[in-house]
């Protein structure tokens, strides 16, 4: 079986920057063991299979792969979809509805001049925030002390527009450029809370790196251990919705610019907006560019979905 895929930097304006993203296209007949070589294979943070919707009134179902397991909902998957699908249409439609595990997620497509260069999405689920965590169980979970947790606003805390990461605040830019994973710590903390990735991030960011609001960064289990993500809307989209929701403005809109991915070499932009109506929040949205990279096809051959390209 022959299937076509297109590669993306999301999040970037650039190529080798963003978050690297492969989309198979027409993955109709793929089984999930096959889907999942395929992830493998590609070895990006997530890549993206298309199907046809179930519901005729949607545009594609989507489902989205780590190279460890399948995953109900993620940011830049959803915006790199839209982008290309968008990019390959004759005439690229203002927005698309994508059905995933998590819910339905609408994606606007985002043009310059008539030319498609990214897309927003909407969050499928509302806010969630559960568990919370110490500061010095969060901290050591970045090879950090407790001193550089803030929690002044918020606990470092698990939270969810679709998919749950530990949300954690950092007094200074210098301690997010030094923070590493620590796998003992990890090990010991995530399996009780109901996630199993940290985002962490600073409102410390200097003059070189504004007209920033944020700098983040993401570490998550990985193919041979834990890495580092150099741009993640789902866990950006949930910070956001978080900042939102303990702000004590009742109604309007948050808007933030965030950075990320810029210590590992991969600079990202993450561009997020949450409406508030009545104190409750209302929707939240992340988008940002996208610059296609490669295309090809990929032969997929046997029942345990071996792949070669």
């Amino acid at each position: 079986m022959q299937r076509r895929y297109i590669t993306v930097d999301v999040f970037t304006d650039r190529a080798f920057g963003g978050n690297p993203l492969g989309v198979v296209l027409d993955a109709g007949g793929l089984s999930t063991a096959q889907m999942q070589a395929i992830a493998t294979e590609f070895n990006y943070s997530e890549t993206t299979f298309v199907l046809p919707p179930q519901d005729r009134d949607n545009d594609a179902q989507v489902r989205i792969f780590t190279v460890r397991s399948e995953i109900p909902f993620a940011g830049h998957p959803n915006v790199g979809t839209a982008f290309v699908l968008a990019s390959q249409a004759a005439k690229a439609p203002p927005r698309l509805r994508f059905e995933e595990k998590a819910g339905l997620v609408p994606v606007e497509i985002l043009s310059d001049g008539g030319r498609v260069i990214g897309a927003e999405l909407t969050a499928p689920q509302a806010l969630q925030r559960t568990n919370e965590v110490s500061a010095a169980d969060a901290a050591a979970c970045l090879s950090l002390s407790a001193d550089d947790v803030k929690t002044n606003r918020h606990a470092p805390q698990v939270v969810s527009v679709g998919l749950p990461f530990l949300v954690v605040e950092i007094a200074s830019r210098a301690a997010i450029k030094r923070a590493r994973p620590d796998a003992a710590a990890f090990a010991r903390v995530f399996p009780r809370i109901g996630s199993d990735a940290i985002y962490f991030y600073t409102s410390d960011v200097p003059a070189s790196e504004q007209p920033l609001d944020l700098q983040a960064r993401m570490f998550h289990p990985g193919a041979s251990g834990l890495s580092e993500d150099p741009a993640t809307g789902s866990a950006t989209a949930a910070c956001a919705a978080l900042l939102a929701d303990i702000d004590p403005a009742r109604d309007g809109e948050l808007r933030l610019r965030i950075g990320q991915g810029v210590d590992m070499g991969r600079p990202s932009l993450l561009l997020t907006r949450v409406r508030k109506q009545g104190g409750a929040i209302n929707s939240v949205h992340v988008g940002g560019g996208c610059v296609k990279m490669m295309e090809g096809t990929i032969s997929v051959a046997g029942e345990e979905g071996e792949s070669r390209s």
